[in-house]
C-alpha cells in the first residue's frame, strides 16, 4: 500500500494558500483553507491547479449572492493571474 509515500504539500500563488494532497488512487485533491468548502481534484498536480480556478470562482459566486464574507485577498483576484 502506497499510503506511507503519498504526499500533502501546500502552494502559494498570488498570495493564495492551496493544499493538495496526494490520492492513493491517482492525482490530486486541492484545497483553499481560506475559503471552507472549496474544494476540487485533478489527475495531475497542473490538472488540479486548474480545476481549483473553477470551485474558487463558484465559492466566490455564492459568497457575494449569499452576503458570506469574502477574505480581503480575493476581492483583488482575477483567477487567470493564479
Amino acid at each position: 500500500m502506497r499510503a506511507n509515500t503519498l504526499r500533502n504539500f501546500q502552494v502559494i500563488r498570488s498570495g493564495i494558500v492551496f493544499e493538495l494532497q496526494e490520492e492513493p488512487e491517482g492525482g490530486y485533491t486541492i484545497a483553499v483553507p481560506s475559503l471552507p468548502g472549496c474544494i476540487s481534484y485533478g489527475k495531475t498536480f497542473e490538472e488540479a491547479m486548474e480545476m481549483i480556478k473553477d470551485a474558487m470562482k463558484g465559492w466566490l459566486e455564492v459568497a457575494r449572492e449569499q452576503g458570506i464574507p469574502i477574505p480581503d485577498q480575493f476581492e483583488q483576484i482575477e483567477s487567470s493571474s493564479i
